[in-house]
């Protein structure tokens, strides 16, 4: 940690004492193990350099952890060179980007989560059905670039609130399904989806909803404490979308939130008036930052920690064929 953030703890004694919530289920879901753990094993397979095409997910300290063993990380396919293994990130890509890997008989691993390759294979399915497809996502972000890459273009139309909605233009009668990112905000998308089925009764939604288990475990566990919080911190990176989510939900109980990356940014000032503060961590994120973040505050506060569990989770996703023969 950078000690130019920290401020001076005080004497023990004059401690104030502080209650510190931490949520759980937080941090690494199943999809971001799997996807570490392949680049992990891909370098051990192959030596390095294994090259990743885009953050493997959006946490500065994981992507940094995995450079200093020997992925480098780039935007585009045509920055690997041709002989050299390449993984995808756990976001997806356009089913255009595994093709030219395969013209250019690269080594190449996927490392797209299981539920948003589930995404992808519903959106094949419903154009393949003659439907429409209306995607409830944020623009730009990878996972929406990369199922909107399994379509051919045009079939497929973004929206992100309930006013994108209101100024669809798409006919009636034409038979439309609708999908989302995995990484919404449960609530937000809740009232999205009741705006579809409004304004086309007929629309064909996914048969489970396509929000992930981790994503809305996350989100309840926040739910569940930052009533009983002055302060909510979030680990988790800005280009993060579940853990902006998570910001969000607890804003919308009443408490004010922060998202940090590292415990030095956390500024000694948001504890003026604090008795209870809240902890979670974005599905990118280690437990490892966690822990940083209940020492440091412990620097300044004398803390008693609780853990507030709202669910438990024990999926575990497979690994591809490559890195288990």
């Amino acid at each position: 940690m950078n000690a130019s953030f920290q401020t001076p703890a005080p004497p023990t004694a004059d401690k104030l004492p502080l209650e510190v919530l931490i949520a759980a289920p937080r941090g690494f879901c199943a999809g971001v193990d799997r996807a570490i753990e392949i680049v992990e094993k891909a370098i051990e397979r192959y030596g390095a350099p294994v090259y990743v095409r885009h953050e493997i997910v959006h946490n500065k300290f994981v992507v940094d952890g995995l450079k200093a063993k020997g992925a480098i990380f780039v935007e585009e396919l045509d920055e690997v060179p041709v002989d050299a293994p390449v993984v995808f990130s756990a976001h997806g890509v356009p089913k255009s980007v595994p093709e030219e890997a395969q013209r250019r008989n690269m080594i190449w691993l996927d490392a797209t989560c299981p539920l948003v390759s589930k995404v992808h294979r519903q959106a094949e399915r419903g154009v393949k059905d003659g439907r429409h497809i209306i995607f409830i996502g944020h623009r730009g972000h990878p996972e929406v670039i990369g199922t909107f890459g399994q379509v051919p273009e045009g079939q497929m139309t973004l929206v992100e609130t309930e006013a994108d909605v209101a100024a669809l233009t798409l006919p009636q009668d034409q038979p439309l399904s609708f999908l989302t990112q995995t990484t919404l905000s449960v609530d937000d998308t809740a009232k999205v989806v009741d705006a579809l089925k409004a304004k086309y009764p007929a629309i064909k939604g996914p048969r489970a909803e396509d929000i992930c288990y981790a994503t809305s475990n996350r989100q309840a566990s926040v739910k569940a404490i930052a009533p009983s919080c002055d302060l909510v911190l979030v680990i988790g990176a800005p280009n993060s979308s579940n853990s902006v989510r998570l910001v969000e939900v607890s804003e919308r109980c009443g408490t004010p939130a922060r998202l940090i990356q590292r415990a030095n940014e956390i500024d000694a000032e948001w504890l003026h008036g604090v008795g209870t503060i809240g902890v979670t961590a974005g599905a990118s994120a280690p437990e490892l930052l966690v822990r940083e973040v209940v020492d440091q505050l412990a620097q300044w506060r004398q803390v008693s920690e609780r853990q507030v569990t709202t669910a438990e989770e024990t999926l575990i996703f497979k690994l591809p064929r490559q890195l288990t023969i």
